[in-house]
């Protein structure tokens, strides 16, 4: 059974208002800091037997055509008025998820939001918190991981689809999670909103794919390619493929321990991983740029917030002029997280339930170490003139927000381990 809602929520009250960071290099960091001062996306199946809990009034109703008329979208969706424009989204309640649901909805697009019937970090959020959260959009409660549930899912929703934007993520980074997630739920998305009518397919990828060492980063690229072929065999169909640098929210993790006097901890030399980093919002607005632009059609486009790349020096420098404090760095050689990294990769070969643990520590080693920038092939080296800027957000304006009001409600939850 599968359960779908279009609703505007108005008697609710609206909740408040990623360099990537590794949990496992944040511990560690939490750690030298503490030491220093001394010395100085699971999955829920869909449950038939619950009960419709709560009645919400219907505002605004689908304007969608229904399902059978298919004929509609194999025209040009291009031309037609947003609000006839159907687009389907899936990890509508993740971390980016829910800023681009927002943005398309505010552009006045139809948006079809897939979601797990309990969201959010853990799976804390109630279908009437989801609802909520999702504002303006069609909400249908499905489950990505299983096509055949997510095709009757939809068929049951009863319209058609022009557009599919995927903003799934691996909630973990785990080896078996990014390959249900970044591969196998992302490809069902594309299967099943083809199935539909879907002429365009805008994927939410990552920068860091393009010196692919990690499974999540091999995951997301298995999809690209096959993303790309499709366009290959129906020349009808096109695709948009975003790879944005380091979220804000990502970069924010070191600053309330900054403010409580703890020093800045970097590895190296504080210049080893260089970002473009991108707010959430400006990151939603080109999503919902690709779902129109012509010239976004059929391309690869890396992407960054405004301004100059910023190394982790740079970022703590920043941090420390606006709190009006003395630089205090903590420097970490780089061969630290190498002999972890080492340890775990002997452990696993005793105790293969460790994969993961062994993951985590190359992802962690992997964000402390890589630039979140364009990749020069002729060069090898990482380019800041090649990565493209967008938005007007900044990180020094986040850093203000965070100093003013902390972290709370920003949390990363699972997905910490970025």
């Amino acid at each position: 059974m599968s359960l779908c809602f279009s609703f505007n929520v108005s008697t609710l009250n609206s909740p408040k208002y990623q360099s990537h960071k590794a949990h496992f290099y944040s511990q560690f960091i939490n750690q030298i800091q503490v030491n220093s001062l001394s010395h100085s996306l699971p999955s829920f199946p869909l449950n038939s037997s619950l009960p419709f809990k709560f009645s919400v009034k219907r505002i605004n109703p689908i304007r969608a055509s229904t399902a059978t008329s298919v004929e509609a979208t194999q025209s040009s969706f291009r031309n037609k008025n947003p609000k006839d424009i159907n687009i389907l989204v899936a990890g509508s309640t993740g971390y980016i998820g829910k800023f681009v649901v927002k943005e398309l909805v505010n552009r006045g697009f139809n948006v079809i939001a897939v979601a797990r019937e309990k969201s959010g970090i853990r799976g804390k959020n109630s279908e009437e918190e989801t609802l909520n959260q999702l504002q303006g959009a069609n909400v249908c409660f499905s489950d990505v991981t299983k096509l055949e549930t997510l095709e009757k899912s939809l068929n049951d929703f009863g319209v058609s689809v022009d557009v599919v934007v995927s903003c799934l993520a691996s909630r973990t980074g785990g080896v078996k999670d990014s390959w249900k997630i970044d591969y196998e739920a992302t490809k069902n998305s594309l299967v099943a909103g083809k199935k539909l009518g879907a002429k365009h397919f805008v994927l939410l990828s990552a920068i860091c794919v393009q010196k692919p060492l990690l499974e999540f980063q091999r995951a997301k690229l298995k999809f690209e390619a096959e993303l790309m072929r499709e366009t290959e065999m129906d020349s009808g169909f096109t695709y948009s493929i975003v790879r944005p640098t380091a979220f804000f929210k990502s970069l924010g993790g070191q600053v309330e321990l900054v403010k409580d006097g703890k020093p800045y901890v970097m590895f190296g030399d504080g210049n080893l991983c260089a970002c473009k980093p991108i707010s959430e919002e400006d990151l939603a607005s080109f999503i919902a740029d690709c779902v129109l632009g012509e010239d976004k059609i059929n391309q690869i486009l890396p992407i960054g917030g405004p301004g100059k790349a910023l190394t982790p020096l740079e970022q703590g420098e920043m941090l420390f002029r606006l709190l009006g404090k003395e630089p205090n760095f903590l420097k970490v050689p780089i061969g630290i997280m190498d002999f972890a990294i080492g340890v775990l990769d002997f452990l696993v070969k005793i105790f293969p339930s460790m994969e993961d643990a062994a993951e985590f520590g190359k992802i962690g080693r992997y964000y402390a170490a890589e630039s979140m920038l364009v990749l020069d092939p002729e060069t090898g080296e990482y380019s800041a003139e090649r990565t493209p800027s967008y938005g007007e957000d900044t990180l020094e304006e986040f850093f203000e927000k965070v100093l003013r009001e902390g972290m709370a409600g920003q949390e990363l939850g699972e997905q910490a381990i970025f």
